[in-house]
């Protein structure tokens, strides 16, 4: 998969890394501002109790 991802990037060597830094980036954003905080609520680690 990742082969297949660099082997589409345009430009040279540089870019294509600048360019996978940015999806790189885009991932983790999309996984900390959306996906965690829609999935925290659903994790059994909320319900911790003391005693």
């Amino acid at each position: 998969m990742y082969a297949w991802i660099w082997r589409h990037l345009p430009g040279p060597l540089a870019v294509r890394i600048g360019a996978a830094a940015l999806l790189v980036a885009g991932v983790v954003a999309l996984l900390m501002l959306v996906v965690f905080p829609w999935l925290e609520p659903m994790l059994p680690f909320n319900n911790v109790t003391a005693e």
